[in-house]
């Protein structure tokens, strides 16, 4: 890599240097090394990584992509190199990582990153999502696909999300269906092992998590909302009960409207939980047939409970974020691993669109697409000076927020740059 003083480099995404001071002050090299991950003289393992995840934050849907900026230097810069790897390595690298890389980087990674975007994080969304694969089936599962409708060969991946940043902090692809059960005590013991302390609510559908392992997460003090499936008989049993049972309420909906519903307030056994749980038949959600809410806590009132379980929906908005802009899938393999570097690369992704969002003033809950157009995707020139490393971007109506962003302050050394500082200037 030549970092000789006096070097223009022109680049049509001189945004993408935006998110280095995050990642300097994350200590993004010390977390990759941490890991473990394999890398080599020409192109350490910081580098091997950066270039993956530089694809991610610049909206390309496939490693192949890459390709795209293989003459652009700037790009290459960013991650520690002349220019881009040919999507060759870029594809060979995912091959040589394990799981055991995957997870200790996502526990470096939200260790790092959660006092700065979710201090106080205790509530979680947890939800599973299909990639599906499209040859021959070859030692993957059959998982139901929602856009087709129907079940197709597919890699299971599971996502979790702080609830009130709406950052997505675990990920795994390298799941069976054998594996599926224990997946959300697999992000109960991840959490407890970065804070020390188990997540204080859960939210996830029925699919998520059986029955004995609910009573697992009643046992670790874990308030949990979920949904039952509809059985007929329960179905028959609801009909059957006078209206005198039912009480009504009303809930909070978006732009201030309100919706009316009707519920019923129980207690029900269900087999393989230890205990009893509390069940909220309601009906006036939407659906033909009541919705069933189960949960372990006896005090937060019913209507609190529907609207908890309603926020839920963020998760499946988020992992519409990364199929549409992330692109998690558009890249699955008949090999899991391939897939969980790329799930690993969506959390890291979404984490650094989350901080940025966070530093730009009226721009908090802005999706990464409309922050990639604005901001991102901003040409420049990226000069070369003998102690800094300075960005100059083109003329923009939106430079003055990033001005007074002024995310290149405090200074942050680069450590795979050398430790040049990086600065941003705009006409």
């Amino acid at each position: 890599m030549s970092l000789a003083p006096g070097r223009r480099l022109r680049t049509r995404v001189a945004g993408v240097f935006l998110f280095l001071p995050l990642l300097a002050r994350v200590h993004f090299e010390q977390l990759v090394s941490d890991a473990s991950y394999p890398g080599s003289a020409m192109v350490p393992a910081t580098s091997a990584l950066l270039s993956l995840l530089v694809l991610k934050l610049l909206d390309q849907e496939r490693r192949s992509h890459i390709n795209d900026f293989n003459f652009d230097e700037a790009v290459g810069l960013c991650a520690g190199l002349n220019v881009p790897p040919k999507k060759s390595y870029a594809t060979d690298y995912s091959y040589r990582t394990i799981r055991d890389h995957q997870q200790k980087l996502l526990s470096g990674w939200i260790g790092a990153v959660a006092p700065v975007l979710f201090p106080h994080a205790n509530t979680f969304s947890l939800a599973f999502h299909p990639i599906p694969f499209r040859g021959d089936a070859t030692g993957l599962d059959q998982h139901y696909l929602p856009r087709r409708g129907k079940a197709g060969t597919s890699v299971l991946s599971f996502f979790a999300q702080e609830h009130e940043s709406q950052v997505v902090c675990y990920a795994n692809a390298n799941l069976t269906r054998r594996d599926q059960a224990g997946e959300a005590l697999q992000f109960v013991e991840f959490w407890q092992g970065i804070t020390g302390a188990n997540p204080q609510w859960l939210y996830f559908d029925s699919k998520v998590v059986p029955y004995p392992e609910l009573s697992q997460l009643n046992q670790r003090g874990i308030w949990f909302v979920t949904i039952r499936r509809r059985g007929a008989a329960i179905l028959r049993r609801l009909r059957a009960l006078p209206v005198s049972q039912w009480r009504q309420a009303v809930i909070d909906t978006a732009h201030r409207r309100r919706q009316r519903i009707r519920y019923l307030d129980e207690t029900v056994h269900l087999p393989g939980y230890k205990g009893s749980l509390r069940q909220l038949a309601v009906t006036g959600l939407g659906c033909a047939q009541p919705t069933l809410f189960l949960s372990n806590n006896p005090k937060e009132s019913a209507r609190a409970l529907i609207v908890r379980y309603a926020s839920r929906n963020r998760v499946e908005d988020g992992l519409g974020i990364s199929v549409n802009f992330f692109h998690i899938d558009c890249l699955a393999s008949e090999v899991r691993l391939n897939v969980d570097l790329d799930t690993t690369m969506t959390v890291l992704a979404n984490g650094c669109y989350r901080w940025l969002a966070k530093q730009l003033r009226g721009f908090d809950t802005a999706a990464p697409k409309q922050l990639y157009r604005k901001f991102v995707e901003t040409a420049g020139v990226v000069e070369i000076q003998p102690e800094r490393l300075v960005v100059h971007f083109d003329k923009r109506c939106h430079n003055p927020i990033l001005r007074e962003a002024a995310l290149d302050q405090p200074s942050q050394v680069i450590p795979w740059l050398r430790n040049l500082p990086v600065v941003f200037q705009y006409p």
